[in-house]
């Protein structure tokens, strides 16, 4: 574990700094695909600003809303601290953000959705590499397999041997990544991204069996049913669009196309 590296003096925080690579790996992506497509490269940035402002406040939201006993106690504390970011929170206000940024550029479209989906799912995988350095506790549970591993020096510090799920979540949503990387041309407009709710959906629901997050019903936790409605709407999208015309993408059709007649 890395919690902390020194820079010139400075302490900067491994998870923190993850955060941000991340963002700027996405944003790579989208601006390869946005030049694909004949958009401008720029826009990129722009879509991450806004995925990163609405991120931040739906992560900060989320937890707010789900320990609401927590906040009660110190209000102010509980807005405006440091910890407290929820992934799903992150997810839907960075969707908010992106799709208001969409209507502004004129991008409200499922082109937009497909040109997301690869950077959405390399993004996750760089910010568990900054979970995975700063040992912030989101490990799993205790394991006796030869790749366990301790967080002694973690920011949430254990010396229980335990499943080092940051890594099996950078190493699924890598695969998941470069899977939608290649599909991004064979699909119809759209189903790229019920494809990627599909997989990242599955990835967390499978994982959460290792993690250490308690079952809220049925014996599943709050994170494994909000994967299930994922996997549900990705499915149902795939299910609807093969019923209705095919999930391909039809041979010969330009996908320059595709991605104005849906502006």
């Amino acid at each position: 574990m890395q919690p902390e590296i020194e820079l010139f003096g400075l302490s900067l925080k491994t998870f923190g700094m993850c955060f941000g690579l991340a963002f700027v790996v996405s944003g790579a992506v989208v601006g390869r695909r946005l030049k694909e497509l004949g958009r401008p490269p720029d826009w990129a940035y722009e879509i991450v600003f806004a995925a990163l402002i609405g991120g931040l406040v739906g992560a900060r939201l989320y937890w707010i809303l789900t320990n609401l006993d927590e906040v009660g106690d110190d209000v102010i504390g509980g807005v405006f601290g440091g910890s407290g970011l929820v992934w799903f929170g992150g997810l839907l206000g960075g969707a908010a953000g992106v799709l208001l940024w969409a209507r502004r550029r004129g991008m409200f479209n499922l082109t937009l959705l497909d040109a997301c989906s690869p950077a959405l799912a390399i993004g996750y995988a760089v910010g568990r590499i900054g979970c995975q350095l700063s040992g912030d506790g989101d490990y799993g549970s205790a394991t006796d397999l030869p790749w366990g591993m301790a967080y002694p020096d973690g920011v949430v510090p254990t010396t229980e041997i335990v499943h080092p799920t940051p890594i099996y979540e950078t190493v699924a949503m890598c695969l998941v990544a470069w899977a939608l990387w290649r599909g991004r041309d064979a699909l119809r407009p759209g189903l790229l991204f019920a494809c990627y709710l599909v997989l990242a959906g599955c990835e967390r629901f499978l994982v959460e069996f290792v993690r250490r997050n308690e079952p809220v019903l049925a014996g599943l936790t709050e994170a494994q049913l909000l994967s299930l409605v994922m996997i549900a709407a990705g499915g149902i999208w795939l299910w609807r669009a093969g019923r209705s015309g095919g999930i391909r993408r039809e041979r010969g059709e330009p996908v320059r196309a595709a991605a104005a007649s849906t502006a």
